[in-house]
């Protein structure tokens, strides 16, 4: 069923949503907004994306009528440099939206996923163009399966809970919940956020993953967070490294 964008302006007057019943990418969409000086908040929120962003180059699936697939134009007086705690912020703000809407807890894996029994239903990116911060996120909704080069790492909120999940309340959680975690990152710097995520995160302190660095894997113990929002690995010859970027996954048996 069409996602009901009339019911969610309804509850969110304030709030610029624009609908598009198929895009490109909602990211591409907010760039050409953002550009024009549109409110910040606006949102382009599609019912399906032929080319959906994830991190690095990667696709976001994008099935149609099955998922939230938006992107929200923030003007924040935020520094380039705190876009990593931002995207926590933004984790913990879709994690708590999901738990809001369908009773269902979710786990965090730094900097960007977010989990439903160790797999992934949601991913947020974080870009910058025209003055502003561009905040894409993607949650797999009432998906009931995935082609088999995902099956492993992807699932949906439906398919964990066995039932279905109006959509429209999850967005207007999301917004809202958007509005309340950005508002403590801009008010309370980057300590709450980083304290909160380090609560709400398995990956955080004592994982044995495996991150990807330079096109290698490296392996060891997750050592905590930095002020800035960067993870700490500790590798088995007792060094401690810097994770700014790359892939985190639980390192196999």
């Amino acid at each position: 069923m069409t996602l009901d964008i009339a019911q969610v302006r309804a509850r969110l007057p304030g709030r610029e949503i624009v609908w598009l019943e198929v895009t490109g990418s909602t990211m591409t969409d907010a760039a050409l907004l953002a550009a024009a000086g549109c409110a910040s908040g606006t949102a382009v929120v599609a019912e399906e994306q032929t080319a959906g962003q994830g991190r690095h180059g990667r696709v976001w699936r994008s099935e149609r009528a099955s998922g939230l697939y938006l992107t929200v134009v923030l003007r924040l007086p935020l520094p380039l440099d705190d876009v990593p705690v931002l995207t926590l912020a933004l984790g913990l703000a879709t994690a708590e939206a999901i738990a809001r809407t369908t009773g269902l807890a979710c786990d965090l894996r730094w900097p960007n996923d977010v989990l439903l029994d160790g797999r992934k239903c949601a991913g947020i990116l974080v870009q910058t163009a025209g003055g502003a911060f561009l905040v894409g996120i993607g949650i797999n909704v009432n998906h009931a399966a995935f082609p088999a080069e995902l099956a492993g790492s992807a699932t949906s909120l439906r398919l964990v809970s066995g039932v279905g999940h109006s959509r429209e309340a999850l967005l207007e959680a999301l917004l809202l919940s958007l509005d309340s975690f950005v508002k403590m990152l801009v008010e309370g710097g980057r300590d709450p956020v980083v304290r909160m995520f380090s609560r709400s995160s398995s990956y955080t302190f004592g994982k044995r993953v495996t991150v990807e660095q330079g096109g290698a894997l490296i392996e060891g113990v997750t050592d905590g967070l930095t002020p800035s929002g960067f993870l700490m690995l500790r590798r088995d010859d007792g060094t401690t490294i810097l994770i700014t970027a790359g892939g985190v996954r639980p390192a196999g048996p």
